[in-house]
């Protein structure tokens, strides 16, 4: 996928890290799903999942949204910056609590460290747990 911003139709919100858009590319109107750059939800199962699902999608749902391709993950995934509207969704996920910043890809988002630091100060979401387990670890451990 180029590196150029694509302009997409948010049509599922699979969990709160990763979206199902269609794109308005002319060659290729097939579903894509997008992994959302920086983050890391927690997962389904995992407290706090199911309310980082929602939340994302009351930002991107049926949302027209801008996407920044900036890799492809292990599971063909597109890795993307995803902005529904004017909101940018990985801000929106840490600033409410509701997602990890995943410090291995975040050297191009020095925006997130700040929100997630903040979130987790005033309790917000998956801080408001005594020790909240990070989905990385949580899939190791499965």
């Amino acid at each position: 996928m180029p590196l150029a911003s694509l302009l997409c139709l948010v049509i599922a919100v699979n969990d709160g890290d990763t979206l199902t858009v269609r794109c308005a590319a002319p060659d290729d109107r097939q579903p894509v799903r997008v992994r959302i750059a920086a983050i890391d939800a927690p997962e389904w199962q995992q407290a706090f999942g199911q309310q980082a699902r929602q939340h994302l999608a009351q930002i991107c749902f049926r949302q027209q949204a801008t996407l920044r391709p900036v890799d492809q993950d292990s599971y063909g995934r597109t890795v993307a910056d995803v902005r529904c509207g004017d909101t940018d969704a990985a801000s929106a996920q840490v600033r409410a609590g509701l997602a990890w910043v995943y410090r291995p890809y975040a050297r191009a988002h020095p925006h997130l460290p700040p929100l997630e630091r903040q979130a987790q100060e005033q309790g917000l979401g998956l801080w408001s747990q005594k020790q909240p387990q990070a989905p990385w670890n949580y899939r190791h451990h499965r």
